[in-house]
């Protein structure tokens, strides 16, 4: 058995001024390691868009209409390794592609299991409610919802004064 557990204390038997510290330790740790992950993304994002003068590629990419840059040179070489036999590049531009891994047949399959199962509860794929759409119009809305919320507490505020 481990040893050195025997002078831990839970967080709820702690007081509220160290839940407190604890607490907004972590809240500090975890902004720094967000803002880190948000520089790491934008520092990639800039790599990955800016342009390059290849010999070899920037002719290509441009012949195809492409920007030449990092992204499109590291694209093209996968397809380039994909064409020559290497699985892991096919697979890596399958998945990014949004090609699914799935054959036909295991849908198929997946879908009769999900009808089976659902039958075993006492679903019915018959009781289903047709979409109406509530949800794509809510979707389609929603920024301009946004605006005219903020517009109508624009409103609010300025009658209140």
């Amino acid at each position: 058995m481990a040893r050195g557990h025997e002078n831990l204390i839970p967080f709820n038997k702690r007081t509220e001024v160290e839940q407190r510290r604890i607490a907004s330790a972590g809240g500090k740790a975890s902004g720094e390691a967000r803002r880190k992950k948000a520089d790491f993304r934008k520092t990639l994002n800039a790599l990955l868009t800016a342009e390059i003068d290849s010999p070899e590629w920037s002719p290509f990419l441009e012949a195809l209409g492409l920007d030449s840059t990092l992204e499109s040179l590291i694209n093209a070489a996968m397809i380039k390794e994909a064409a020559k036999g290497n699985v892991k590049a096919y697979e890596a531009i399958a998945k990014y592609s949004g090609q699914s891994e799935k054959t036909d047949t295991d849908q198929e399959e997946q879908q009769l299991r999900m009808a089976a199962s659902k039958a075993k509860m006492g679903f019915d794929d018959e009781e289903e409610v047709e979409d109406d759409g509530f949800i794509d119009a809510l979707n389609g809305s929603a920024g301009t919802d946004w605006e005219d919320w903020e517009e109508d507490e624009q409103e609010d505020e300025e009658t209140d004064i």
